[in-house]
């Protein structure tokens, strides 16, 4: 959990709030006197330990408690406990003692109080925001005992339910209590109970202050229902009187809609690109509505055989696109001076029958007014096709803000999207510069220049401009703010963003960027139903990238050992476009035992499509050659893409001369030790330097090392490497290299003469996040112990993932030559480890 931020801090962040309530507590001391200090040190001394279990931050223990965590589950995990812990807490003090908690996750402000404000009774740490007053509606609505939670918390700390229980010591319930709606709160809240049976009442909450009421379907209410609906039928008669000119459209909530291109009026080329990328800024800040990208548009007139650069969206392409890619409307943006102003204009447009459905207007004076006329029609738009008043109020930052007052700065970036989606990544990068150099505090701009250098591998300059772009975060509507704490986590060390593109994509669910990365994260963490839940959802026909997450679903099918689907989902990636698939092909096609065609697919790779993916195509040659006993090959394939990786930036050659050292050790020709320990001085020099882009990847080659050499019987050498990586690794919180330097430490105590301490290191790991060298080390740590079951536990676990072992992916996939060899051989003698 992070520390307090600094004074000043004004940073919207999402995290988790958790309120409690102990119950009648003025009371309890009234009646105990002098006994009730003793019992609140006790209850101090449980919120501390579970504080520090939970990974929580307390903000507040006056009347209650006010916790901040980073994740929902540990959020729910603190309740738990707390709530099992008061009961056997008031029994040895001879009272009852229950709480009331409100659980959910929203965005929060937080800033920390100067030193003379504490002494006069300030808290260290304020924090306020929209979140706050939701959990503590939750928290007053609450019975005693009673843990409930808002439906965006429940949806996620539900999918953590193994780690909840705790390993099966305890079990959980779930109810849903339907919608409430608490005063001073826009919109009703879903709410929902976890509890334990036995101690967690269970049953429907029950407000004590007037301030919350249950919203009732319409058959509990037939009174109410009545007047409703004559209410309704005079509201509908009236509408139908005052629209009947309009056809109607069946739009539902998250539908698509494509833009066509703008018709400029005005004569002034100022406008063309700018109003038009204004109007899909606007526009995607919905929830309700999703916009078609510009770069499936380009694909979709691609796949018509059409030039995207000469042809322009009209009425009639357009309603072919959304026809093609199952959007319900078409929107036509018009730009116009009409009576000395100048307008904005839309039209809604029904692409079946090309009619007209809804047209919009907006006018100013002057080039000043346009964006805030093109912000009143993308509102008015959204409340049309029924999104709420609430919802887009809340979203609301002007046009101005989220981009820019400089409608040339506009213009420019809208040119570097454009140049973005056809893949002209200098023309992209000009222009980009160009929107900075006419407005330096234009964030979204930031945000373009930092996706194109991450892309082209210059991460220093990508981190520069997304620390430019955190600066200016404020100034981002919300859904824009969350891609900067993305994208801030991402060029980390720690290269860890899991958490922030989750948020996205849970708050932004047909945010397709979001739900991709989402599930390339969940893949390299080894959350393999989590990582497909998200890739299926990022794989619809509307995203333009979707040949990537179905690759990353294939890899997640084959690694939950269901290799035919994933064959499938390959084959179908390959007809939606080019897919990024020969390595993914071939590692279902060895889970299918269908080696050979594996050996081709990988041997159709030729440097010239690409020279990493040719490199990882002899790896994984080489890793078939080792299966099958054919071990001069393997070492001369390893060999060929050592070579060859030596003309590539870093970390390539370090990559490959480990891979080469890890096949031939496998093929028993290993490197003397005084070449690995060459080989660990390389890493650590690479990581001295304190700018180093992915740091945790370094690391996780340098602990592969490190594992390489405990292997091959270097023993000392391992300790060495690990004394210098784990002091590091311990403050970068990275959940794949975490694993692999438990299994790494657990193997030493293995091969220090302590092997139950490696046993009671990593049992706790086998929660189906596992590395298959976690269970291989555990294998040998079962042996050493001369538990012959145990390490036959393992072997089967071995045999039947074979697809996790050639699918797993952290760090381009370092550990598949030990995976494919070691499954391989599961149930044979062993080998000396």
């Amino acid at each position: 959990m992070e520390g307090p931020p600094s004074k000043g801090s004004d940073v919207p962040r999402l995290r988790t709030l958790l309120m409690t309530d102990l119950c009648d507590s003025a009371a309890l001391v009234e009646r105990m006197g002098d006994d009730a200090a003793a019992l609140f040190r006790e209850h101090d001394q449980l919120v501390l330990r579970l504080q520090q279990q939970w990974r929580g931050q307390l903000i507040d223990r006056s009347d209650g408690l006010l916790l901040l965590f980073e994740r929902p589950e540990d959020g729910l995990g603190f309740a738990l406990d707390y709530q099992r812990g008061l009961g056997p807490l008031g029994q040895a003090h001879g009272v009852r003692l229950a709480a009331r908690a409100g659980l959910h996750v929203g965005e929060v402000v937080s800033w920390a109080n100067d030193a003379e404000t504490v002494r006069n009774g300030a808290r260290p740490l304020e924090v306020e925001g929209p979140a706050r007053p939701v959990a503590a509606r939750l928290m007053a609505l609450a019975r005693p005992g009673q843990i409930l939670l808002s439906h965006v918390a429940q949806s996620r700390a539900r999918r953590a339910e193994p780690e909840l229980a705790a390993g099966g010591a305890r079990t959980l319930a779930w109810k849903d209590h339907g919608r409430w709606r608490f005063k001073g709160l826009p919109e009703p809240v879903e709410v929902h109970e976890a509890g334990e049976p036995g101690i967690a009442p269970l049953a429907p909450p029950r407000p004590a202050d007037g301030k919350a009421r249950r919203e009732l379907p319409a058959w509990r209410r037939p009174l109410a229902l009545a007047v409703q609906v004559a209410a309704v039928l005079g509201l509908a008669i009236g509408l139908w009187l005052a629209s009947r000119s309009e056809p109607a459209i069946a739009f539902a909530e998250r539908d698509w809609v494509v833009v066509g291109s703008l018709r400029n009026l005005t004569g002034h080329p100022m406008f063309d690109k700018a109003v038009e990328q204004a109007f899909r800024i606007s526009l995607e800040q919905s929830r309700h509505v999703n916009v078609l990208s510009e770069l499936k548009v380009r694909q979709t007139l691609e796949q018509m055989e059409l030039d995207p650069d000469e042809t322009a969206l009209d009425r009639a392409l357009a309603s072919r696109v959304a026809m093609r890619d199952g959007a319900r409307a078409v929107i036509l943006p018009t730009v116009a001076e009409v009576d000395g102003r100048l307008q904005f204009s839309i039209e809604v447009v029904d692409p079946v029958s090309q009619a007209t459905v809804y047209s919009r207007k907006a006018s100013g004076k002057g080039v000043g007014s346009i964006l805030a006329s093109v912000d009143e029609v993308a509102s008015d738009l959204r409340r049309s096709l029924g999104e709420a008043i609430a919802t887009i109020d809340s979203d609301g930052v002007s046009l101005s803000q989220a981009t820019t007052s400089e409608l040339e700065a506009l213009r420019a970036y809208a040119l570097g999207e454009a140049a973005m989606a056809q893949r002209r990544y200098d023309e992209a990068r000009s222009l980009y510069e160009n929107a900075l150099r006419i407005d330096p505090g234009f964030a979204r701009a930031h945000l373009g220049l930092a996706g194109l250098q991450w892309a082209m591998a210059r991460q220093s300059e990508a981190r520069a401009h997304v620390a430019q772009a955190v600066r200016l975060r404020n100034t981002l509507a919300p859904r824009e703010r969350l891609l900067v704490d993305a994208w801030e986590t991402e060029v980390a060390p720690s290269g860890n963003p899991l958490t922030e593109w989750l948020a996205l994509a849970r708050l932004y669910p047909d945010y397709l960027p979001a739900r991709s990365n989402a599930a390339w994260y969940l893949l390299v963490d080894n959350r393999f139903e989590e990582s497909l839940e998200h890739a299926a959802a990022a794989s619809v026909p509307q995203a333009p990238m979707r040949t990537y997450t179905m690759v990353h679903a294939a890899r997640a099918l084959n690694a939950l050992g269901r290799p035919q689907e994933a064959l499938q989902m390959l084959d179908q990636a390959q007809h939606a476009g080019r897919a990024p698939a020969v390595g993914a092909r071939a590692e279902v096609l060895v889970a299918l035992g269908r080696r050979e065609e594996a050996r081709q697919v990988l041997a159709d790779s030729r440097p010239e499509g690409g020279t990493l993916i040719w490199l990882l195509a002899q790896r994984g040659l080489a890793s078939l050659a080792l299966v099958e006993g054919d071990r001069a090959r393997a070492v001369e394939l390893a060999g060929r893409a050592r070579w060859r990786a030596v003309a590539m930036p870093d970390p390539f050659p370090r990559h490959f001369s480990l891979v080469d050292a890890t096949v031939r050790a496998l093929a028993g020709d290993p490197l003397p030790e005084a070449a690995l320990r060459q080989l660990a001085e390389d890493f650590r020099t690479a990581l001295g330097d304190a700018n180093m882009p992915s740091r945790h990847e370094e690391l996780f080659r340098a602990a592969t090392l490190a594992y390489l050499a405990q292997r091959q019987g270097y023993r000392r050498l391992a300790a060495e490497c690990l004394g210098w990586i784990e002091p590091e690794a311990a403050s970068m919180p990275n959940a794949a290299l975490a694993r692999l330097i438990s299994l790494v430490r657990a193997n030493q105590l293995r091969l220090d003469g302590r092997p139950r301490e490696g046993i009671d290191l990593l049992a706790p790991q086998l929660d189906g996040t596992e590395l298959v060298q976690t269970r291989v080390v555990m294998r040998e740590l079962y042996r050493a112990v001369g538990d012959v079951e145990g390490a036959a536990v393992q072997d089967r676990w071995l045999k039947a993932h074979v697809g996790q072992a050639w699918s797993e992916v952290p760090v381009t996939q370092l550990l598949q030559p030990f995976n494919a060899v070691d499954v391989a051989q599961a149930g044979k003698t062993p080998a000396g480890r």
